[in-house]
């Protein structure tokens, strides 16, 4: 019965951050017979782990190792330590509700998740290696004993790191600029293009994503992803994310209707997202600290964006109230809807999909406590843009354009070097974490412990 309390007081802490609770809320009767089993306790301890029994006297040695035993509202709290998953492959796939808690000292009776008790998923760059999202999560495919899709219930991931820096390939192994394919000769993966924490809910499912780090990461889309369907709401809070491609955070939905009721709700709130990189040097996309999904409606207050080699806000569509936020250093734009970009002190004026009431919006430079090896590294980077690649084109008067000249093909121009020296440097965990440890007068993530 304590399991299942401590789950029921989660999830309702999870909804009652985003609104005042209704008795019919509380019971969520839209959760099915699969997503409504009581769950256990599972424990994980690199350092003391042995087995699959994953109880607090015998931990397992890593999540990676029990997730085929998992049941929908499993807890699973996991020790401080370095994990790889199963057979370090890189990657966790988990497809039933559960909540990750990390950050726990090895007797799991205190926690400090970016401090003295972190908890690092991550992997490495050997071929042939997994290239999915280090931790993801997806339960939309579930289904009942009688096939129907299985709806409801709570995910929780709460004090998880997620350093993708190992498992990246880097130009000539000097940590400068990743590459996106990989070298057999040198027995090396491609640069997973996935992100860090990737979850995708089933309908009427709650999620919340806190005090996690997300680090290194190179996908084109969200580096902290959370889709949620009808029916349900998502809580993106006191997070880092620092030096990843796509978007720092990426709020989704699965829900394409109108009906208020059923339309995805999100809360964004005291998140730190910084140094958002294109997908590649040339990109025209990728490369802001939060995109939102059409289809949504989001509260976003009291968080950092900044250094996105495009922007702060990317809103594809969904309806936000914007509240105490803070926009520094973006390359383009603080903000862009519908196509129209825009500093943050045009936004209240401009914004199509921007709730008039929002207010405490600014702009400022911030000094960032970022590692000085880093610092200059990122500071003397050359930007490319496609534009100046294709100018660097010629065209060569050889006999084989002649020859597809004559044929009406298209001739052939010369080859022009598009891999930037510098694109998504290795940034050490040492070097992110005194980024996190305190807000912005009370903007941005701070310390968990």
């Amino acid at each position: 019965m304590k399991i299942l309390k401590n789950r029921f007081l989660l999830g309702i802490l999870c909804l009652a951050m985003i609104g005042k609770l209704s008795a019919q809320e509380q019971e969520n009767p839209n959760t099915t017979p699969n997503f409504a089993n009581q769950g256990r306790e599972w424990f994980v301890s690199a350092t003391n782990g042995s087995g699959q029994l994953g109880t607090k006297e015998r931990p397992a040695k890593d999540l990676g190792n029990i997730i085929h035993h998992l049941k929908p509202n499993d807890v699973i709290r996991i020790a401080a330590g370095t994990y790889l998953s199963r057979g370090a492959s890189g990657s966790d796939e988990i497809n039933v509700p559960v909540t990750i808690i990390g950050g726990y000292n090895e007797s799991f009776t205190a926690r400090d998740p970016w401090g003295d008790h972190k908890t690092i998923f991550t992997g490495t760059n050997d071929y042939q290696k997994s290239t999915d999202p280090r931790i993801y999560i997806r339960t939309d495919q579930q289904r009942e004993s009688n096939g129907q899709l299985s709806q409801g219930g709570t995910i929780v991931v709460d004090g998880i790191i997620v350093d993708n820096g190992p498992r990246n390939r880097y130009h000539e192994n000097k940590g400068l600029a990743i590459r996106r394919k990989a070298d057999p000769r040198t027995n090396q993966n491609p640069s997973p293009g996935s992100g860090g924490i990737v979850i995708v809910a089933s309908k009427f499912t709650n999620v919340a994503v806190q005090n996690c780090i997300v680090m290194n990461t190179a996908p084109s889309e969200g580096a902290l992803s959370v889709r949620v369907f009808q029916g349900g709401k998502g809580i993106i809070r006191n997070n880092l994310t620092i030096n990843n491609t796509g978007y720092g955070i990426h709020a989704r939905t699965g829900y394409t209707g109108s009906n208020p009721e059923l339309v995805p709700k999100f809360l964004i709130a005291n998140n730190t997202s910084l140094f958002n990189w294109k997908h590649d040097p040339i990109a025209t996309y990728g490369g802001d600290a939060l995109a939102l999904d059409q289809y949504l409606t989001a509260k976003i207050e009291n968080n950092v964006f900044g250094f996105g080699h495009m922007g702060g806000i990317l809103n594809k569509g969904a309806k936000i109230e914007l509240n105490n936020n803070l926009f520094t250093g973006n390359a383009k734009y603080d903000y862009i809807e519908k196509g129209a970009a825009m500093r943050v002190d045009a936004i209240l004026d401009e914004a199509i999909l921007v709730d008039f009431n929002s207010d405490g919006n600014e702009t400022q430079l911030i000094e960032i406590p970022m590692a000085e090896r880093w610092a200059n590294i990122y500071a003397n980077r050359v930007e490319l843009t496609r534009e100046s690649v294709d100018a660097a084109v010629t065209v060569s008067n050889s006999g084989a354009n002649q020859l597809r000249s004559m044929l009406g093909l298209n001739v052939q121009g010369s080859t022009v070097e598009m891999d930037a020296e510098i694109h998504l440097p290795h940034l050490k965990l040492e070097e992110a974490l005194p980024v996190g440890q305190n807000a912005w007068n009370g903007k941005g993530c701070f310390n968990p412990r």
